[in-house]
């Protein structure tokens, strides 16, 4: 499973980094993946941080 943020629609909310702290962290004003890979076991983490996104910039797959 992978998760990605679309940088152009990322507005930097924050609220990704928040909900789901193992999967995004915020890099200047932009939410970034911090893994290549997303366990099974971060699978609802991932998902929980892209439902966040307040513009839909998160596709997680």
């Amino acid at each position: 499973m992978k998760a990605v943020v679309d940088m152009d629609a990322c507005i930097g909310c924050g609220l990704c980094a928040q909900v789901a702290p193992d999967v995004y962290k915020m890099e200047d004003d932009k939410a970034v993946v911090t893994m290549a890979e997303i366990s099974e076991d971060m699978a609802e983490q991932a998902q929980s941080g892209s439902d966040q996104c307040p513009v839909n910039a998160i596709a997680v797959s």
